[in-house]
């Protein structure tokens, strides 16, 4: 992690806004932020309830629009990634649908990155298809069908690197390429978060984090906030988020806060952990390949400053999956992750969805590829764990 942080930086209070008066950091000398976990806000006259619904002033009206801390939440993650405003959701596939319904309309068409979180996939292909939407996926490390794809569309949507097998994108050189055709640019920037990656500094539009992941960092809240410039979020503000409804919570925004207080160290033991336990795992003779950005000699990994704990290794043919994930003892099975606890998802359990629109399916992963969450525990308890579950899984 070359980036230096401050828990200042990290904490409440490090935002201003000229829309809102930001909550007083020295009243009461309280080291946290208050939970305004209030529904509305009232107002002492009628001349002051109508300046605000005419427009002629700003206030706080209800909790489904905004509230103090969500929106010192918003602000401290805009600041953090470079961003002159935010706003926050209720998951981050709720913002992720906001944002991409502030940029199209029927007709429009958007290009997308292979192998990208299934639940934007089906959102691409299903609802948005609908809808009149159409979705070209393309190879992001083939710069000339990006570069074909691109002309006429309106939106190309990044992860870097992508969900479950992790390739890496030079998202300089894309949004590059969209600007010149005149395409807004969109990422996912969960894995990296903005210590890791900053995508705006390198020509990116648009940021979403499900910030339920390292963000929040605890496994106790399930939330989303996309930064911008202050016209992309008043797009959405005025296109979207009002009618879908996906407010965050007063409560879920303050552990927020409170998460990303410590995001710093978190993410230092994350990383340290996940290539050490990357490392071992690809000298391993039970291990295929080890799906980690850190081994990928790839353009995009210029843009990261360091590693999160989230990659992807592929058994080898000999090795059971399911006798391996029922042999851990220390590591857990189970979705999401950024959390204290370590985690693993096996593709093969995705690949049993009935309904087969899944990107495991489209673009193709192995059975035999599990995606690993290194938690805060003492990676060589998880490693005893690995290894000893390797051993009972061999055919």
């Amino acid at each position: 992690m070359n980036q230096s942080f401050s828990p200042r930086d990290l904490g409440a209070h490090a935002a201003a806004d000229d829309l809102f008066t930001p909550i007083d950091p020295a009243a009461f000398n309280a080291v946290s932020p208050p939970i305004f976990q209030t529904s509305l806000f009232t107002y002492d006259s009628y001349e002051a309830m109508e300046d605000v619904f005419a427009g002629r002033a700003r206030n706080f009206i209800y909790s489904r629009g905004d509230n103090p801390t969500v929106r010192e939440f918003e602000l401290l993650v805009a600041r953090l990634e470079g961003a002159e405003d935010g706003r926050a959701f209720s998951s981050g596939t709720a913002a992720i649908t906001s944002t991409i319904l502030s940029l199209v309309e029927a007709g429009d068409r958007v290009v997308a990155v292979r192998h990208l979180y299934n639940d934007v996939y089906r959102l691409l292909v299903k609802l948005l298809g609908r809808l009149g939407v159409t979705v070209d996926f393309v190879d992001p490390s083939d710069h000339d069908e990006v570069r074909k794809a691109l002309p006429g569309a309106k939106l190309l949507y990044l992860e870097n690197p992508s969900s479950f097998v992790f390739e890496l994108q030079d998202i300089v050189a894309l949004s590059s390429m969209a600007k010149e055709a005149g395409v807004a640019t969109v990422i996912d920037n969960s894995w990296a978060t903005p210590l890791f990656q900053k995508p705006i500094q390198h020509g990116v539009d648009i940021v979403i984090h499900a910030a339920s992941k390292y963000l929040g960092g605890h496994s106790d809240t399930v939330a989303g906030v996309v930064v911008g410039s202050k016209e992309a979020i008043a797009r959405i503000n005025s296109t979207s988020y009002p009618y879908v409804g996906a407010k965050l919570s007063p409560f879920e925004a303050w552990l927020l806060l409170r998460g990303m207080r410590t995001l710093r160290v978190r993410l230092k033991e994350h990383e340290r952990s996940g290539l050490l336990l990357a490392d071992r795992l690809k000298q391993h003779s039970a291990i295929a390949r080890v799906r980690h950005p850190a081994f990928q000699d790839h353009p995009g990994r210029a843009t990261l400053s360091g590693y999160a704990g989230l990659f992807a290794f592929d058994l080898t043919p000999d090795i059971d999956v399911a006798r391996f994930v029922n042999a851990l003892r220390e590591i857990r099975l189970g979705v999401s992750w950024g959390g204290p606890e370590t985690l693993v998802v096996p593709a093969k359990v995705a690949l049993q969805i009935p309904d087969r629109m899944t990107t495991f399916i489209r673009f193709g992963v192995s059975e035999q590829t599990i995606r690993f969450a290194v938690g805060l525990e003492e990676p060589e308890l998880l490693w005893s764990d690995l290894q000893q579950a390797l051993h009972a899984a061999r055919r």
